[in-house]
């Protein structure tokens, strides 16, 4: 059953040694897949479960067994995703899914133990199918989510409900985007857990100041309705944007103090780095001809550039590779560096950068582009990766 779905043989695209440059074909696995922790195995989405797959021999484990997911009436949840927290004992089942734009990316949430086989929904109260990105924290002891376009936080052992910031509307986001951020920058998941749990950053757009263009949907009923969108004309300037971290207990927001008129640069990634209350973002100019990379304190909000690029024609947003999920920061060499994406030699490659934006290492060479990453094995010093073109079958190019 497994072997039809993850044909092992489909995994290998390209291996590129850190030091060196080796490639290959392959595909990543389809929708449905995760990493266990100790990754030695993978979860499934199964016809009736979630099954622990064992890389070595194949055989499955059910984690997650379909018949424990019910709904208050006794109706099966469909389930479209899942999440497991850090320790694996618990899981966020997402279900009753709706499509913003192209992606399911609102719907219900259901928190599953694993020991006790309890299910309960999330966000009680909330309207039908509102939540979005919902995520545990490191800890496990909490839950985030945005609805209607605030951010809340609920304890898992109580179910108590906070919400985080409370003056979100249609033209003023918090914790996910508008149409240009989603359009051009594959951005939808909006904020991001502290690494110690009590705070959380995130980006909050003004689109107060943006015009509506009115489209017609003439297929979810039979009388046609006008759907209004905030949408920037050409020579108009679009949404402006800030980031922001919240203390949890005390719901204080600082923000950060990144330079430039906020509604003439755009800040497409931005993540906390790894046992710090630091975060590092990337801030692109209106022309996306200027990229930098920032360090910001978290406790302050001040920032500093620590490295950028320039390019006549046009700068990217590094990792585009995952249009639907642009977040994560590729760190190497327990956090002293980071892997980047850059087009500076004509090819998309991917170059190593140390933490304080110092030194820069290209790590793939040759006349291709890098178009995603699929994993980066540190122990074995490589990273797996898709390419184009595709080099001849059986062929190796080495440096």
């Amino acid at each position: 059953m497994y072997l039809s779905r993850f044909n092992l043989t489909r995994y290998l695209l390209a291996i590129c040694c850190l030091s060196s440059v080796t490639a290959a074909k392959a595909q990543l696995p389809g929708e449905g897949f995760k990493w266990t922790k100790e990754g030695q195995s993978f979860y499934s989405l199964e016809d009736n479960g979630i099954y622990a797959i064992n890389l070595k021999d194949l055989s499955s484990t059910p984690s997650v067994p379909f018949a424990d997911l019910k709904d208050a009436t006794g109706k099966p949840l469909q389930v479209k995703d899942f999440s497991f927290s850090e320790d694996e004992k618990q899981v966020l089942i997402f279900a009753n899914t709706r499509k913003v734009w192209r992606y399911h990316t609102r719907g219900d949430y259901w928190l599953y133990n694993i020991a006790t086989k309890k299910l309960q929904q999330l966000g009680k109260g909330k309207p039908e199918a509102s939540l979005m990105f919902a995520k545990f924290s490191p800890d496990g002891k909490k839950v985030a989510y945005v609805s209607d376009r605030n951010i809340y936080v609920e304890d898992v052992t109580t179910g108590a409900i906070q919400p985080l910031t409370k003056d979100g509307t249609r033209r003023f986001i918090n914790g996910t985007f508008d149409w240009v951020y989603e359009e051009e920058f594959g951005c939808r998941d909006g904020f991001r857990w502290s690494p110690d749990s009590k705070s959380i950053a995130f980006w909050q757009i003004d689109a107060t100041k943006i015009r509506d263009f009115y489209m017609i949907n003439n297929t979810d009923s039979i009388y046609s309705h006008i759907v209004p969108v905030e949408y920037p004309k050409v020579g108009e300037s679009p949404s402006a944007c800030r980031v922001g971290v919240i203390d949890i207990n005390s719901k204080k927001i600082t923000w950060l103090q990144v330079p430039g008129d906020a509604q003439q640069h755009y800040i497409p990634r931005m993540e906390w780095v790894p046992g710090k209350n630091e975060l590092i973002l990337q801030q692109l100019d209106r022309k996306q001809q200027v990229g930098k990379v920032m360090l910001a304190q978290a406790a302050t909000g001040k920032t500093q550039t620590i490295w950028q690029e320039r390019d006549s024609a046009w700068l990217d947003v590094k990792s585009r590779w995952e249009d639907d999920k642009i977040s994560g920061w590729d760190w190497l060499q327990n956090n002293k560096s980071f892997l980047w994406v850059s087009e500076k030699d004509g090819w998309r490659h991917l170059y190593s950068i140390s933490a304080d934006g110092k030194q820069e290492k290209l790590i793939t060479k040759g006349n291709y582009d890098v178009i995603k990453i699929s994993r980066i094995d540190e122990a074995h010093n490589t990273v797996y990766f898709w390419r184009r073109p595709i080099m001849p079958r059986n062929s190796i190019y080495t440096r």
